[in-house]
């Protein structure tokens, strides 16, 4: 190799070098603060979750655990309260909002309320609850319909019913259940064609449930009424 070849080569390399350090220079530092700050937050995060969270969960588990047994044994008002030794759902969520045990007591407070006739109150706690159990989730959505048309709210009724039967079709006995709800309140509100296609619905993908079976029933008839009128 020449002498010129590797002059140029030890120059070209240079640059390189004298690159790389501008761009240090310019951006690695910020990059490396950048990092650490991740550093930090990932950390802190980790921390918090650790010393806080988790004990916060776990503490919240404790106190709603007994509110549960009274949920199993269909004592709304000791679900809600407490017994006077323990706490109920209310406080859970009052003292240990934003845990996934406080979402729980959501749900807890919400059927409790339902089955007490406060509907207003089931409403409010049935809405803030949500799960990926699909099979709860459809009957928080049963329960927030129910809720609905107790208060005279038949759309909202519907729209609820007409969820709940759809987010897990494969219980076919309550998704079929909750689709007739929704068609039966639909006649009630005057709606017959939107009623004749949840019948034909409820007809098509629950045809072995009892409801499914009925369906040409409720089509008949509304058939034979919008006829006469």
């Amino acid at each position: 190799m020449s002498e010129q070849k590797v002059t140029e080569q030890v120059i070209d390399t240079n640059d390189a070098i004298l690159k790389a350090q501008s761009l240090w220079e310019k951006f690695g530092k910020k990059a490396a603060i950048a990092l650490a700050v991740v550093a930090v937050i990932a950390g802190g995060f980790y921390a918090y979750k650790t010393f806080v969270v988790l004990p916060k969960e776990e503490k919240a588990a404790e106190i709603i655990y007994k509110a549960e047994q009274f949920f199993a044994a269909d004592s709304s008002n000791k679900v809600l309260n407490g017994d006077g030794t323990t706490k109920g759902v209310l406080y859970v969520i009052s003292n240990y909002g934003g845990t996934k045990v406080a979402n729980l007591a959501h749900y807890y407070a919400g059927v409790s309320y339902l089955k007490l006739g406060n509907f207003a109150k089931a409403i409010e706690h049935l809405k803030d609850f949500s799960t990926d159990a699909k099979q709860v989730q459809m009957t928080a959505y049963g329960c927030l319909a129910d809720a609905y048309a107790e208060s005279g709210k038949k759309e909202e009724a519907v729209d609820y019913y007409k969820k709940a039967s759809a987010i897990f079709e494969k219980d076919e006995f309550n998704a079929s259940e909750y689709l007739f709800r929704a068609a039966l309140l639909s006649e009630t509100l005057g709606k017959s064609s939107e009623a004749v296609e949840l019948y034909k619905s409820l007809k098509e993908k629950f045809p072995k449930t009892e409801k499914g079976f009925q369906a040409d029933k409720y089509i008949n008839r509304l058939s034979v009424e919008k006829t006469e009128f």
